[in-house]
């Protein structure tokens, strides 16, 4: 195992093409902890011309790295794999400092990366082509299984390391480079500190660049660039919607990955275990101060058991800690930043003068919001509709099994999933009646498994990440035929 020696440095540079250095841009950005304010370090951003030499650079190191036994592309994400143990705290501490993380939550991304990266590691040995029946005598039809080339990855502030990761560790298992656009809030987790991890695995030079740049100065460029194949993007349905139009509608039609918002039902039928579902949803909800794409965003009660139901979540949510990510004890911690905060804020406020009755909240602590619980909540408010990424679970209380199932679906969403029952027949029948990429029945609908197809329906995004469906996002098929004997033609 390779043991960590000094902590990484030089964040302030970033990997532009095979080389660590400044940006080009007149932008600078000053990265900030969002719990104390403090400065983690100033960097000056990347221009369009940074991302042409990137993008370049990964054109021109990909071929050979495709050519590259597959063992030898296996072996280096192994070291990658074999790095992030060995500087296990040194990663957590960061998703701590730059995210606003608790302890928990780091602990839980950065396995989850190492995870994701010790599967693509198989992934090279995984690609399998196909050997058709064919409809013409004396030929042979082919499927060949190749990399796209180059894949540009857009990445989240939210669970930056690992959502970063998870598209980085495929697409070069996969034989394919990739450039990687931080958000602005994470460039280190989302993207810096992944290419020191690479670069000290001995991943060669130009396969892997960093761009952290000003949306409004590269965000479009990036995507619209001639150069990649596959853009990857994880965040908000609305800018989602806008690297799709670029993507697929300008003069460079590549493909998409969109994983996008969420608005994940956990639904409490009227025979389920209520404290097993209260628990399930508090943790669903309330990990990283629901900024999580599958977090709980809403609770659908039977109206047999939803004061039961509630009682056991006002206790739950009562006992919380909140405060200091640092603290071992917290669970909920700071917002992103002020402007998250701000719109967490309004949707509070919002769902006050719709009706909504507020049984837990408090005032915030900087960027630290305490728990807010909402009941009496109408399913067509604002606060059960719309996507909040922060600790605030509203509960709708449903006529039975039929409207749940309705009020679930009644989402321009389509990410995860919960339902609770005793029954395990009456939770499968609900589970496949949710449009959503993923149902849970008796957990959280917060999971993410290397092996399980990950992704949504409607807004929620397109395609699917982990296990053999990353295998067939990251690479294309080409169709060959051998024609053994010539063959008679009508004319």
């Amino acid at each position: 195992m390779t043991t960590a020696k000094q902590a990484y440095s030089g964040f302030e540079l970033q990997p532009i093409g095979g080389q660590w250095r400044a940006g080009t841009s007149s932008q600078r950005l000053t990265d900030s902890n969002p719990y104390s304010g403090a400065t983690l370090l100033q960097l000056q951003l990347a221009s369009r011309a940074d991302v042409d030499a990137a993008y370049a650079a990964a054109a021109a190191a990909q071929q050979e790295w495709a050519a590259r036994l597959p063992e030898e592309r296996a072996a280096v994400l192994q070291r990658v794999v074999e790095i992030m143990l060995a500087r296990g705290e040194e990663i957590q501490d960061w998703i701590v400092r730059e995210s606003g993380s608790s302890r928990l939550k780091a602990v839980i991304e950065w396995d989850s990366a190492r995870r994701i990266t010790q599967e693509a590691a198989t992934f090279c040995n995984r690609v399998e082509g196909r050997i058709l029946a064919s409809a013409i005598p004396n030929q042979e039809s082919r499927v060949y299984r190749a990399p796209l080339g180059v894949v540009g990855v857009i990445s989240p502030w939210n669970f930056p390391y690992h959502l970063t990761a998870r598209s980085i560790a495929p697409a070069l298992a996969l034989g394919n480079a990739v450039v990687v656009k931080p958000a602005s809030d994470t460039p280190v987790c989302g993207g810096l500190l992944l290419a020191k991890i690479y670069e000290e695995a001995g991943l060669p030079a130009g396969l892997f660049s960093v761009v952290a740049g000003a949306g409004s100065e590269i965000g479009d460029y990036f995507v619209a660039h001639p150069v990649p194949s596959l853009i990857s993007f994880t965040g908000s349905t609305e800018v989602g919607r806008n690297v799709g139009r670029i993507a697929t509608g300008g003069q460079h039609i590549k493909r998409v990955a969109l994983e996008l918002g969420g608005n994940a039902p956990l639904v409490v039928l009227d025979d389920a275990d209520i404290e097993q579902a209260a628990q399930a949803a508090v943790v669903g909800r309330f990990l990283h101060q629901g900024q999580i794409c599958m977090s709980t965003n809403r609770v659908i009660v039977d109206a047999k058991v939803h004061d039961a139901f509630v009682s056991a979540l006002k206790a739950r949510i009562e006992q919380l800690p909140y405060g200091d990510p640092a603290d071992p004890a917290t669970i909920v911690g700071p917002l992103i930043n002020g402007k998250q905060l701000d719109s967490v804020l309004s949707k509070i406020e919002q769902a006050k003068q719709d009706g909504a009755r507020l049984l837990l909240g408090g005032a915030p602590q900087g960027n630290v919001l305490p728990p807010h619980l909402f009941v009496d909540v109408d399913p067509r408010w604002a606060i059960a509709v719309d996507e909040t990424f922060g600790p605030v679970l509203p509960v709708v209380k449903a006529r039975d099994e039929a409207h749940a199932l309705e009020l679930a679906n009644a989402s321009e969403y389509g990410l995860s999933s919960a339902v609770f029952t005793r029954d395990y027949a009456r939770g499968l029948r609900f589970a496949k009646g949710i449009r959503a990429g993923m149902c849970h029945i008796n957990d959280i609908t917060v999971d993410d498994q290397t092996n399980a197809p990950f992704g949504g329906e409607k807004n929620s995004g397109l395609g699917r990440f982990n296990g053999d469906w990353a295998i067939e996002e990251f690479t294309r098929a080409q169709w060959v035929t051998l024609q053994f004997q010539p063959r008679p033609y009508p004319f």
